[in-house]
This record gives structure tokens, C-alpha cells and sequence, in this order.
């Protein structure tokens, strides 16, 4: 069986105590999972959040929950999801990678990835190895990554990213229950072309329309590039395309589903 590749936005960090439409999109991908695939061996989660020089994987029995947020409400703080980790997924990633990855065990599950799998898989119990994010790769050599690490797919894998198609902290608008026009109009354009499985616009994004307000850094992104690298062409659905705050989309991908 061939899992499927699922890409969700995260936004702000309190979504993980919230009930709302965009929680409720998630739960109802996760239960589409668990229902049509079963459970997962283990999840390879590439987290915007753990953005490095160079790409690394992780390879421990039990990996920390980060809290790497700071000046939100003590709850938050309290919220726990005990993943363990999977060895033989961390080295699987080591043979289809080979050089060009490594083991650094220095960082854990983060909030790019608790925040989203508490509600897709609230039992917390399905192990869940991250895969870093490495600025020294350009969007193409990103998607490549991914297509490397489609294998997993068809041995009991599901591949997982978390980030947003739009994310300028610099210009959000705390207000805003929507989303600028640029936000709406990039967001808008990445969906059109991954549902055309035009992929050359998507890994090309910054040619995009309101490219640098949406994308002004890129480690929100790339996680996208990485699914979609992964995705094998497979049939999209869209989820929780939803945009606020101004400049976030929180816009999901589920490939394969």
C-alpha cells in the first residue's frame, strides 16, 4: 500500500488548543489516513522549524517536544505529544539520501510538527523522525530530495510537511481574520499550479505573482517543495485553504489520499 504525502500550513503556534475549522480540516485528513491506509509505520516529518546548514535526520529512541515558541500562554507549554522515534526509518532515509545526509540528534519534534499532529493523530502513537530543512539546498534540489525519498511510501511511511504557502511575520496583521490580496493571489497560484501539475511554476515560485511579500524567506516554503518531490504526480486534494492574519495561508496538500 502507498501511503500518501500530506502537506498542512501551521501558523500561529495556539492552534494547538484550537477547535475550528482549520483543526477540524486536519483531523478530518488524519482520519482519512487511518481509515483508507491504516496506521502509519512511522511519520518522516520535514518542519519548517528546523532549518539548517546542511540536511540532517534524526536517530533517537525518544525525541524531545520542543517549545520552541516563546510568550504565549502557559497552556500552550503544557501541551504534550510523546512521539517516539523509528530507527529503521531514520536509516532508511540515510541509504536513499546517502551522503548528503546526516545524524543530529540536537533538536526534537518542534512546534511546526506537534502543533499539526496533535490533531491529525491526537493518540500520539505513531513514531515521527524529522528531517531538517537545509538552506543550502535551491527549491529544485529540494523537490529531488523529495523524489528520493518516495520509496518510503510503499514500505509503511507516511511523509509529512509543515509549513505555509504564504508566511510574512513581518507584515501580519493580528486583526485581519483574512488574508491581503497578495496573500490571495500567491496562494491562489500555487494551488492552481499544483492542481495542473504545472511543478516547474511551484519550485520556481519566486517568479510567482506577490512572490517576495509571501515568500520573503524561504524556510516556510520549501517543505511544500519537499512533498511535492515526493507527491510521484499523484492526484491532490486541497484543504484548509484558508488565509488570515494578512500574510499566512494555511493552505494543505494531501497527495495520494
Amino acid at each position: 500500500m502507498k501511503f500518501p504525502v500530506i502537506f498542512s500550513g501551521h501558523g500561529d503556534p495556539m492552534i494547538a488548543l484550537r477547535n475550528d475549522d482549520v483543526t477540524r480540516g486536519m483531523r478530518i485528513i488524519g482520519g482519512k489516513v487511518l481509515a483508507d491506509f491504516g496506521k502509519p509505520k512511522a511519520i518522516l516529518a520535514v518542519s519548517a522549524h528546523w532549518y539548517t546548514d546542511g540536511t540532517f535526520i534524526q536517530s533517537v529512541e525518544s525525541p524531545e517536544q520542543i517549545y520552541d515558541m516563546y510568550g504565549f500562554p502557559q497552556e500552550l507549554y503544557e501541551v504534550k505529544y510523546p512521539v517516539k522515534g523509528c530507527a529503521e526509518l531514520s536509516g532508511r532515509v540515510r541509504e536513499l539520501l546517502g551522503d548528503s545526509v546526516s545524524v543530529n540528534n540536537e533538536w526534537g519534534i518542534d512546534h511546526g510538527t506537534w502543533t499539526v499532529l496533535v490533531h491529525m493523530f491526537p493518540d500520539a502513537d505513531i513514531p515521527v523522525v524529522q528531517l531538517s530543512v537545509s538552506r543550502k539546498l535551491s527549491p529544485g534540489q529540494c523537490f529531488e530530495a523529495g523524489k528520493k525519498l518516495s520509496p518510503l511510501r510503499n514500505e509503511g511511511y507516511l511523509i509529512f510537511g509543515s509549513g505555509n504557502v504564504v508566511h510574512n511575520l513581518r507584515l501580519v496583521e493580528w486583526d485581519n481574520p483574512d488574508g491581503t490580496e497578495e496573500t490571495l493571489t500567491f496562494n491562489s497560484y500555487i494551488i492552481e499550479n499544483i492542481q495542473a501539475r504545472n511543478y516547474d511554476a511551484v519550485i520556481g515560485y519566486s517568479s510567482g505573482p506577490s512572490a517576495k511579500y509571501a515568500v520573503p524567506t524561504p524556510e516556510h516554503y520549501l517543505p511544500l517543495v519537499y512533498c511535492l518531490g515526493a507527491s510521484d504526480g499523484d492526484n491532490v486534494t486541497v484543504f484548509n485553504n484558508v488565509c488570515n492574519l494578512g500574510s499566512m495561508a494555511m493552505t494543505g496538500f494531501a497527495f495520494g489520499l
